[in-house]
């Protein structure tokens, strides 16, 4: 009888955990999914959506959503992290070393190549770039009109070579003078002659081409000269007209310090 009622007991009891136990492990699907109630005949059931789980916050997430991923280094690329500023920022370019000389001159006519470049016209005459001004006259004797100007440049790959610009030209600068390539170093002149412009030689007593280390050629050619050859691409490179006379073969030599590249 005892054992019988002892079994009698237990049955509730074992009934009612397991339903209890039915409930709690089944509550968070019951009630992550809408669920229905049956109605009356003839009626549509009523629906019973459930919102909010009743577990613990962030476990429906936890398991049903998939984790966001994060970007890896080569996603991100070189500039993450980087500020905006400093993602787009471009290099500026240098400044040219060398501008074009005869860039106000009225009239400009390329001619031949011989010690230097000749040229016809009137305007302002720049120099090339940065130098200091070792000669300047109106008057010098050997070069048709008189007008003598030399500078050495100071810098870019011609640093050190002086250049000079002679015959139909009034110098406005002075010996001593530091220049630029926005200077005005003479005034060049309809006088016949035009203008010649070159390489110089040391300390600007005449053109280079003269010397013998350039061939030795002087006013009588042959012509072009390998050091008019050399200057006329200069100018070229920077945007002065050619010269009709500059493909030919050239006379002389080209010293090993004047640099052989634009």
């Amino acid at each position: 009888m005892a054992g019988t009622v002892v079994a009698a007991a237990a049955g509730p009891l074992a009934i009612h955990l397991a339903g209890e136990t039915g409930r709690v492990t089944g509550q968070a699907d019951a009630l992550s999914v809408s669920t229905t109630r049956p109605g009356p005949a003839g009626r549509q059931p009523a629906a019973s959506p459930v919102s909010t789980p009743l577990l613990a916050p962030g476990h429906y997430r936890a398991r049903h959503a998939k984790p966001a991923a994060s970007p890896s280094a080569h996603s991100r690329g070189p500039a993450a992290g980087l500020p905006v500023h400093h993602r787009h920022r471009r290099p500026v370019p240098a400044p040219p070393v060398y501008a074009n000389p005869f860039r106000a001159v009225s009239g400009l006519i390329p001619e031949r190549v011989d010690q230097g470049v000749d040229f016809g016209g009137s305007g302002p005459v720049y120099a090339i770039g940065d130098g200091v001004i070792t000669n300047a006259t109106g008057n010098s004797p050997g070069w048709p009109g008189g007008g003598w100007i030399t500078y050495q440049l100071t810098k870019g790959p011609a640093a050190g070579l002086e250049v000079y610009v002679a015959e139909d030209v009034t110098p406005t600068v002075q010996v001593g003078q530091h220049v630029t390539s926005s200077t005005q170093i003479a005034t060049m002149f309809n006088g016949g002659d035009g203008i010649e412009t070159g390489w110089a030689q040391p300390g600007g007593l005449s053109a280079e081409s003269q010397l013998p280390v350039a061939g030795g050629i002087s006013g009588g050619g042959p012509f072009p000269t390998m050091v008019g050859l050399n200057f006329e691409e200069l100018l070229q490179s920077l945007s002065v007209p050619a010269s009709p006379y500059a493909g030919g073969p050239g006379s002389g030599l080209l010293p090993s310090n004047y640099p052989s590249h634009w």
